[in-house]
């Protein structure tokens, strides 16, 4: 799986992990500690450990999985930012926050055609 060098994708996909990473384990953080620590495995452990190869330049990865899988943990990164937006911050950052991982769906389209074999 070749992959051209397109940083726009990168940099937003990094901001947005950035926003879930925090504001969702803050958010879950509010109903419990184990809730937030769960959260926190979920956004950050587990796509390091599950990774399909060949995708970003990755060729030894612990746990290969498919194109698809790789796509949802991207949703599932950038729904946890958005849900994390809303709920712990003001409208005016979570506003933001929604725009980036609506960019980023956009942005992610030629990625994830490579990771679907299309």
């Amino acid at each position: 799986m070749s992959r051209q060098s397109y940083p726009l994708p990168d940099v937003l996909r990094v901001l947005a992990e950035l926003v879930a990473w925090t504001a969702f384990p803050w958010a879950m953080g509010r109903i419990s500690l184990w809730l937030a620590l769960a959260s926190l495995v979920l956004l950050i452990g587990v796509p390091a450990v599950l990774a399909t190869p060949g995708d970003n330049g990755k060729t030894n990865v612990p746990v290969p999985i498919p194109g698809w899988g790789t796509i949802l943990l991207v949703l599932m990164e950038l729904g946890a930012a958005v849900a994390g937006g809303w709920l712990v911050l003001p409208a005016w950052a979570a506003v933001p926050v929604t725009l980036l991982a609506l960019a980023c769906v956009v942005t992610e389209q030629p990625r994830w055609r490579r990771l679907l074999g299309g």
